[in-house]
C-alpha cells in the first residue's frame, strides 16, 4: 500500500472529482466509479467483491485503531487519502458520520454476467422503480430473505445512487443484483423455467394460495402505475393481498416483503427437517 496522502484544500482535484461523482449518474457511468460512506458499508462492499480505488479518512473522527482496521481489510492497491475535518465535512453525505469515505469500482449488472447457483431460484422483480428509498427498501427485504437474486427491469435511474446505497444499509452489495428490459427479463426467467407471479388487482388470487417452493420470480411495479402489460401478459399467475381498509394498494416494498417471506415459509416448511 503507497504512503498515505493528505488533502487540506477543498479546492483539490480529487474533492471536486468525488463530489461530481456524487452528485451525477452520468459521472459515474463514463468512470465506471461510485462513493460509498461509513464502515459498514465498505466491509460489506468488500465481502460482496467490490474493488475500492481510494479510501479517504478523517484521524479527526475516526480512531486510529479503526483505520488500522481498514488497512487490513483493504487491497494494496487502494490510495489512502487523510482528509482534514473541513475538506471530509465538505464530502460527507451524512450528518452522522463516522469519519470514512471510499471510492470504489463499479460492477456489470446485465443479465448475461449473473449465475444463478441455486435449481429452484426465488428472486424478486421490480419494473421501473423510482424512489430510492424504495430500491433501498427492497434490497434491504432481498437480503433478510437470501434471495438469489434481484431483477430491476426498466431502471429509471443509477443503481450507485447515494440515496439508494444510503437507504439499503449496504445491501446493494450483498444482493445479486441484474439489470435489463422487461422483455429481457422476461425471456431470462422463461428460458430458466422460472414461474411469474406478478402483483396485480387483475385475475388475481390470493398470494397465500400459490405454490412458490419451485423457481419463482415475485414481480411488483410501481404504486401509482403498476406493472406493464408485457408481464401481465406473461405472468403464470397474478397474485394479490387482501386489503381490509379503504385503500387497494400498500407501499411496493412492503408488499414485496409479503409476498417474499410467504414464499420463504413455503420453502422452509417443505424441507425435509423443517419443523
Amino acid at each position: 500500500m503507497s504512503e498515505i496522502k493528505q488533502i487540506t484544500s477543498l479546492q483539490n482535484t480529487l474533492v471536486r472529482e468525488i463530489l461530481v461523482l456524487k452528485e451525477k449518474s452520468r459521472e459515474r457511468r463514463k468512470k465506471g466509479l461510485f462513493v460509498l460512506e461509513g464502515r459498514r458499508e465498505l466491509q460489506l462492499a468488500l465481502k460482496g467483491g467490490y474493488e475500492v480505488v481510494t479510501l479517504l479518512y478523517c484521524p479527526e473522527i475516526m480512531p486510529a485503531k479503526d483505520i488500522l482496521e481498514m488497512k487490513r481489510i483493504l487491497n494494496d492497491g487502494t490510495t489512502l487519502i487523510e482528509l482534514s475535518p473541513k475538506v471530509y465535512q465538505k464530502l460527507a453525505y451524512r450528518a452522522t458520520t463516522e469519519g470514512l469515505i471510499a471510492v470504489s469500482k463499479t460492477k456489470d449488472h446485465s443479465l448475461t454476467n449473473l449465475a444463478l447457483k441455486n435449481r429452484n431460484p426465488l428472486i424478486l422483480v421490480a419494473e421501473a422503480p423510482e424512489k430510492p428509498g424504495n430500491i433501498g427498501a427492497l434490497l434491504r427485504t432481498a437480503d433478510a430473505a437470501n434471495l438469489d437474486a434481484v431483477f430491476i427491469a426498466n431502471a429509471k435511474g443509477d443503481i450507485y445512487n447515494p440515496n439508494i446505497i444510503r437507504s439499503s444499509v449496504g445491501c446493494i452489495f450483498t444482493n445479486s443484483i441484474a439489470m435489463g428490459s422487461t422483455s429481457d427479463i422476461i425471456s431470462y426467467l422463461k428460458e430458466h423455467d422460472i414461474s411469474i407471479f406478478c402483483a396485480a388487482l387483475t385475475a388475481s388470487k390470493n398470494y397465500t394460495n400459490i405454490d412458490y417452493t419451485k423457481g419463482s420470480a415475485i414481480v411488483v411495479g410501481t404504486e401509482s402505475t403498476g406493472l406493464t402489460y408485457d408481464w401481465l401478459e406473461n405472468s403464470d399467475q397474478n397474485i394479490v393481498i387482501p386489503m381490509q381498509g379503504e385503500i387497494d394498494s400498500m407501499n411496493v416494498s412492503v408488499s414485496a416483503a409479503i409476498l417474499i417471506f410467504e414464499a420463504k415459509r413455503q420453502r422452509d416448511f417443505s424441507t425435509p427437517n423443517a419443523i
